[in-house]
Formats: C-alpha cells, structure tokens, sequence
C-alpha cells in the first residue's frame, strides 16, 4: 500500500498522520536535515597510482635524509655513566649498600673514572634511579599543590590526598605527601686528577628547574617576615629527611619550596627507569673543552636506599644537541619509516608497470 507526501510534510521531515499528535503512529524517518540525510558535501580521494606511488617516493626521500641527520647527531653527544648502587663486592660503594635514611655519621665512598674524550661543550650531569615506580597512581597524587604555592591555610591543613604522610608527631609536614618524603639526596662532587693533586669541578645547582615551576607552581609562604624558619612555624620536615624544607640551602632564593633540586624531585617521571638532572657544568671559554680528557673522582655521600627494592644508581654526565639528549631511537624511527615507504613505492611501481596496462574489464555475453 503506498503511502502519499505532501510537500510541506516532507519538508518538515514527519509524512502525514505520522509524528504528530493524533498521528497513526510515530515515524523513524529521521528529519530532513542535510546533515540527518547525509548530504553533507564531502570530499573523497581517489587513490590512484598517479597520487600513491609519488605519495610513497616523498615520504622516503623526506624521511631518510632527517632520519640520518638526527642519529648522527644523537651520536655525536657525549656521554659517561657510572653506576653507583655498590651491589658489586669490588665496587669502592658497597661498604654503604644496606645505609638506611638519615644514617649517622652518612656513608661516602669515592669512584675513579677516566675521560678518553674530552666535553666540549655544556655538561648536564644527572643522577638516574631504576625500578623506582614514580608512575604509581597512588605515589603520583601524594602531593599538595596548594601547600607548595604557598597557601597559609594548606600549609598547615594538609590536603587528605597526602596522607599517611600529611601529619608527624601531631604537626603538619611541609612539604606533605610521598612524593616530596622520598626525595631524592645523595650529594654528588666532581673532582679532576692531574699528578695526584684533586681539582673541584664547579657544578651549578641554579636553572636546573623549569622556570614554570620555580617562578609559578612552586612559591614559599607568605607573611610579615622574610624569615623562612618563621614562615614554616608549627610544621615539621617529612619523616624521611634530616632536615626541614627552610633549611635545604643557604641562599634564600634557592631554600624552602623553591629549592631547584626539590622541584626537579617533584615532576614525577612516567617509567621506572629515568634520570633528573642534578647539576650544570658550563664551560668557561672557547679555548678549552668544559671537561678534558683524562682522569676523574666522584665523591659520594650515600644517603639514598634503593637496595631494599632492587634499585639501582647512576651518575651520568651527558653533553645535549640542537634535538636535546641522546636518543638514537627518534632517527631509528624516522629512517625505518621512510625505507619501508620507499620500498613500498619500488615494489608498487614494479607492479603497476607490469599489470597496469592490461585490460581487466570482462567481456559480458549477451
């Protein structure tokens, strides 16, 4: 049976006596919109050897020579790594292997290295930690933001996302939560050998941080007094550290919640194994390399216990590029990419020019 339109229904998208009030029934015609009867306009490619086999050839051509350029020049940055955990008998740092926090007096143990190269540029020196978990969902929300911008009110009211470690001996710690109680703090010291006689390497501990964070997320309390000390009254330090947060440096513009090597600690890493940076080491003129070829001491004072869950400790010193720190996956990826897009295009070319030209279309009988 067929049913008739009028114009002015169709137009509204409901047939007579259908979808109205009083109607039949409720039609599942949807309204008539462009967009409801797919009337959109659109734009579709055709794909045709003329447009992919050209598509493939570029994106090989572009590809392999960035994909080389990149891992030369991951390659060309120097780098040096010292493991230090002390798990090896041999190693000058196992005597400190099983030091708990806030061991008294602290373990140090010194480790001699030597440079077959020299640095010639800035030296970023990191300390790296392995199968220590900052990604843990728990571990990643132990924190007070608003207490470490300096809110007075969070300062002493602690948010509940810290706890257990939120409250010490009846008093707010600052600053609260797991990650900043298991901040890193071994101290690192860089010695240069030449004829016996020990030369300190000068190691920066300023810019350090990302200058978001030391000027907009991280702030000390306000007040009255420029007195850190007094500014943090009727706080404790976390339990882990040997000392409160006021007193984790002498210049009053790198103490308290501001203190770079505190906020480095506190960007979380994403895998169990990463490194953050410790110290700069710049270079002092054009005419010498920032580090000689030769040899090295690391002084060590181990205070950080990794022993317990596996962990292990690296100091790494690292030279960067215009692309950042070594990482020769990035033109692994690049030169992967474009030589299969590049066979693709050869293995394409040789099948089109074998089986393009002939007739496919079949011969319908009558």
């Amino acid at each position: 049976m067929a049913v008739n339109y009028n114009a002015k229904e169709e137009a509204d998208g409901h047939p007579s006596g259908v979808g109205v009030p009083g109607g039949a029934g409720k039609s599942r015609k949807p309204d008539n919109t462009a967009f409801k009867q797919q009337r959109l306009p659109a734009w579709q490619p055709i794909l045709t050897a003329g447009t992919v086999l050209p598509a493939f050839f570029i994106i090989g051509l572009i590809f392999i020579p960035i994909g080389i350029g990149i891992f030369v020049t991951s390659n060309n940055i120097r780098e040096y790594e010292i493991d230090y955990t002390g798990t090896d008998s041999s190693s000058p740092c196992n005597k400190c292997l099983n030091v708990s926090w806030n061991s008294t007096p602290p373990c140090t143990c010194t480790i001699n290295f030597t440079l077959d190269q020299p640095f010639e540029t800035n030296v970023f020196m990191y300390y790296g930690l392995s199968n220590f978990y900052q990604n843990h969902r728990r571990y990643v929300k132990s924190r007070d933001d608003s207490q470490l911008n300096g809110d007075n009110n969070s300062l002493l009211h602690p948010s509940k996302e810290c706890e257990p470690y939120s409250m010490s001996e009846n008093k707010p710690i600052a600053p609260c939560g797991a990650i900043a109680n298991s901040m890193f703090n071994d101290t690192l010291e860089l010695f240069r050998i030449d004829n016996e006689t020990r030369t300190p390497i000068t190691l920066n501990k300023k810019g350090i941080a990302w200058w978001t964070d030391k000027n907009v997320k991280f702030r000390n309390p306000s007040g009255n007094t420029n007195n850190l000390t007094a500014l943090f009254q009727g706080t404790t330090k976390p339990v882990n550290w040997p000392k409160p947060v006021y007193m984790l440096d002498s210049e009053t513009d790198n103490n308290g919640f501001i203190n770079e090597d505190f906020i480095v600690w506190m960007r979380t890493a994403a895998l169990p194994t990463f490194r953050k940076l410790y110290r700069l080491i710049e270079r002092k003129n054009n005419l010498q390399p920032t580090l000689q070829a030769g040899k090295y001491s690391l002084d060590i004072t181990y205070n950080y216990p990794v022993h317990s869950f596996d962990g292990r400790k690296r100091m790494i010193l690292s030279t960067i590029s215009w692309m950042g720190g070594k990482n020769p996956f990035l033109g692994i990826a690049y030169i992967t990419v474009g030589s299969i897009c590049f066979f693709l295009g050869v293995v394409l070319l040789v099948i089109h020019h074998k089986y393009g030209n002939r007739n496919t279309s079949a011969d319908i009988p009558n």
